[in-house]
C-alpha cells in the first residue's frame, strides 16, 4: 500500500508577483535540496502571470508537510495569502 501524498495549494497575495520572482531561485533550490517534491508548478492568472503554487510532497505525515511549507522561501518572504495542505492519493500518473 502506498502512503498518501500531501498537496500544498498556495495562493499568492494580490500584487505580489515581484515577491515571487525575487524569491523564485531560492524556492527552486529548496525544492531540489529537500528532495520530497513529487510534482510542482505555479498557478497562472488569466493573463498568464504566476499567482500561486501547487506542490505535491511525499513525506511521512502532515506535520512534516507543514514544516516544509513553513520553511519554503516563498512562505518566509510573505508571498502567500493562504496555504491549504490536503492529503492526496495518486490514482493516475
Amino acid at each position: 500500500m502506498t502512503m498518501p501524498l500531501f498537496a500544498l495549494i498556495c495562493r499568492d497575495k494580490p500584487g505580489h508577483l515581484d515577491t515571487r520572482t525575487a524569491n523564485r531561485e531560492a524556492h527552486l533550490a529548496y525544492v531540489a535540496e529537500t528532495g520530497v517534491v513529487t510534482l510542482a508548478g505555479p498557478f497562472l492568472d488569466d493573463d498568464g502571470a504566476m499567482c500561486g503554487s501547487l506542490v505535491v510532497l511525499d513525506v511521512a505525515d502532515r506535520a512534516t508537510a507543514e514544516a516544509w511549507a513553513e520553511n519554503d522561501p516563498y512562505a518566509r518572504a510573505g508571498l502567500f495569502e493562504n496555504v491549504t495542505i490536503q492529503t492526496w492519493k495518486r490514482v493516475v500518473g
